[in-house]
């Protein structure tokens, strides 16, 4: 079930972008989905902000759309947010929220088919990928998305999940970096951080989604930035 949330103050505009995704998920894609819709901010933030994708208008009464954005990142809400903007300008803001993409008013049919087809691959990618710990005779499968970071302390690798949950066996991290996807940045020799759950980088130390913070080499910093507006060009934002 892939979820939507439509979030804009003009019900016409609002009905129109519900046209779009009906008309889009039942012409090409095969998965059931579910549509919300939200007049303002502040009850999209009251709801369960359980979504793959909203769709948010950024000239709303207060909160506004970016206001609200930022809120929902906060809460470390990861689902792609697609701006509706009359101004071109408010684009340059997006970055700071991890907007996945921004629609100008009128929507133009082919970018919102292009847009939803990046959308659906990035979907399937992030919820598709796993990575398997063998400890002994037992294994455990976490999702890539759910990873905050790796670290090495002596033999053995241990893996900081979004839940809090810490998974250590014995591996090396270059072995460990091999298994994993481009969404992953070597930021010191003994770090491997998830690019997705970056939120900034200053004076040595990267901070994360989460609010923990964890150490990048002098020598790989500018290369943490380059690699994050890589990726997030890569992926759309």
């Amino acid at each position: 079930m892939i979820k939507f949330a439509v979030c804009d103050d003009e019900p016409s505009m609002a009905q129109k972008i519900c046209e779009f995704i009906s008309t889009y998920m039942q012409e090409k894609q095969d998965a059931a989905y579910h549509i919300s819709n939200f007049s303002n901010g502040r009850s999209l933030l009251e709801s369960s902000c359980d979504f793959d994708v909203i769709f948010l208008d950024i000239q709303m009464e207060q909160p506004n759309g970016m206001e609200t954005a930022k809120l929902l990142r906060q809460r470390n809400v990861h689902c792609l947010v697609v701006f509706i903007t009359v101004l071109k300008e408010y684009v340059f803001d997006a970055f700071e929220v991890q907007a996945y993409d921004y629609l100008v008013k009128p929507i133009d049919d082919l970018h919102f088919k292009k847009m939803m087809d990046r959308a659906m691959r990035t979907l399937e990618q992030h919820t598709s990928k796993r990575i398997i710990i063998l400890k002994g005779t037992s294994c455990e499968v976490i999702p890539l998305s759910q990873i905050l970071y790796c670290e090495v302390q002596g033999r053995k690798v241990y893996i900081h999940q979004e839940d809090g949950k810490i998974v250590d066996y014995y591996e090396k991290l270059n072995d460990f970096e091999r298994q994993v996807d481009g969404r992953f940045f070597r930021c010191h020799r003994s770090y491997l951080v998830n690019l997705d759950q970056v939120r900034g980088s200053h004076s040595g130390q990267v901070s994360l989604s989460d609010g923990s913070v964890i150490p990048v080499s002098r020598l790989r910093e500018r290369e943490l930035t380059k690699a994050l507006l890589r990726y997030m060009k890569e992926k759309g934002y």
